[in-house]
């Protein structure tokens, strides 16, 4: 099952100029795409991926906004991808549509609360006219369910707090012990009792009735 990724909101790419601008053969060979998220909610992320459209390096700079830091603070950019190659020779078709990965272990800086993107693209080869990159999609860090928390806690544990929260609700060893044998007690008692019930002709000594005696 596909990660559900974050919705966004991608400006138009903004041009850098390589060259002279005054003649024909100018062109942008840096693109600079900003990419924010809605109400700037700082979003933890997981992954970055994307499809790639002729773009040779990319470089991807993010801000982001802690809960300790206030409105007025201004948000700095920190360099998360630098530079990273997509294209093994901007000259060739090599790596120009390929997809690509970027995971949270890959990046130079913590990806936690960021409320924008900066993607810079660059294509120091005068052969494509156009690239860009295509299928953006930012992939969110996974959050933990409260039982899988609470299951990771558990086995985090030592041996003696595991044992002491599996038999919690139940009863006391000791106390169960006690009263099985006060169970026991009074059942051998019921019993002694039905014995001397049933003998008939013995009194609780064990001799024979002076009357029955007296009649043989």
């Amino acid at each position: 099952m596909a990660q559900e990724s974050v919705p966004y909101t991608v400006r138009p790419p903004v041009p850098l100029q390589v060259g002279d601008v005054k003649t024909e053969i100018s062109r942008p060979g840096v693109y600079v795409i900003d990419v924010t998220f809605p109400k700037y909610q700082p979003v933890d992320v997981e992954e970055i991926t994307f499809k790639n459209y002729y773009t040779a390096f990319l470089t991807v700079k993010i801000q982001q906004k802690r809960p300790s830091e206030t409105v007025a603070c201004p948000a700095v950019w920190h360099t998360c991808i630098r530079n990273l190659r997509l294209m093994p020779n901007p000259h060739t078709e090599e790596g120009s549509q390929d997809y690509v990965s970027l995971q949270r272990h890959q990046m130079l800086c913590d990806t936690d609360h960021v409320i924008s993107l900066r993607l810079i693209l660059r294509q120091p080869s005068p052969v494509w006219l156009n690239f860009n990159l295509e299928e953006l999609q930012i992939n969110p860090t996974k959050k933990q369910s409260p039982q899988k928390r609470v299951s990771c806690w558990l086995s985090h544990l030592p041996q003696e707090e595991q044992l002491q929260n599996l038999h919690k609700g139940l009863p006391d060893p000791d106390k169960v012990s006690s009263e099985v044998q006060q169970m026991w007690v009074l059942t051998e008692m019921m019993r002694a009792n039905q014995s001397t019930a049933s003998i008939g002709r013995f009194d609780v000594d064990g001799c024979y009735d002076i009357n029955l005696l007296s009649y043989t």
